[in-house]
């Protein structure tokens, strides 16, 4: 979710890096703004999660295409990036830190905004899980706990969450995951499958092209939801965005 689309391998250097190619769905709007890692709303532009998921090399992700689809819907949208690539939905759990690290930063975005609203979840991950037989297996379990709690924390019980079935894995286990994804059978939750969508040469991550794909499938998602995109009265909507996680809180902006 923190978005992978435009990285590669520089040969000559032996590093890892972001072609720097923004598709014009991905643009920069004024009327769209990001959380920072210091909690201040600033202008949203690729990528994302450049001082969040500080560790690894961003690209493209879904965000970007996702908020320029309901921008005009909502008049301000916030996103909220919080995803770490590479990490398990065990680390995802409540009382872990990247779970409570996640509530922090979502409350910080409705007190920042000055009254914004919550408006969804954007869940991305699960590559990690496919490894080993036991966090396969126990994936649904996770998943709907996580779900709940985070509903919970945000005083939202019926959040929509649009999560995504994977396209890989890298682990055995792929299949295994990917049955928890399309069946968490938890009300308002709406997986799009990304299965079948180009790959980059790791065979693991999704292209640029890919990327905005699977953005418009969750943005169409969200949209089939009855009054999601009913434009609140004067109020900023957040998305929050989670790792390949990508949780995207999307918050309605006063």
């Amino acid at each position: 979710m923190a978005g992978r689309g435009g990285v590669y391998n520089d040969t000559t250097t032996n590093t890892t890096v972001w072609d720097g190619v923004i598709p014009p769905e991905c643009r920069s709007n004024p009327s769209i703004l990001r959380l920072t890692a210091k909690l201040e709303w600033e202008e949203a532009k690729e990528p994302l999660h450049v001082d969040i998921d500080v560790n690894k090399t961003n690209g493209i992700g879904p965000g970007m295409i996702f908020a320029n689809r309901v921008v005009n819907r909502f008049g301000q949208v916030g996103l909220v990036p919080c995803s770490i690539g590479g990490t398990k939905l065990s680390q995802w759990q409540k009382g872990e830190f990247l779970y409570e690290e996640t509530v922090r930063r979502a409350k910080a975005a409705a007190v920042a905004s000055g009254g914004g609203s919550y408006r969804a979840v954007l869940w991305y991950q699960g590559e990690s899980d496919t490894v080993d037989m036991v966090d396969a297996s126990v994936y649904k379990k996770r998943l709907v706990k996580f779900f709940s709690d985070l509903r919970s924390d945000l005083n939202q019980p019926n959040l929509p969450i649009i999560q995504v079935a994977l396209a890989t894995g890298a682990g055995p286990y792929l299949d295994a995951v990917r049955k928890a994804q399309l069946g968490t059978e938890l009300e308002n939750v709406h997986c799009v499958d990304a299965m079948g969508l180009p790959l980059e040469p790791d065979g693991l991550h999704l292209t640029t092209s890919s990327q905005v794909r699977l953005g418009h499938m969750m943005v169409d998602a969200f949209l089939a939801i009855p009054n999601s995109a009913r434009p609140p009265f004067y109020c900023f909507s957040f998305f929050l965005l989670f790792p390949l996680l990508f949780v995207t809180i999307f918050l309605d902006l006063p």
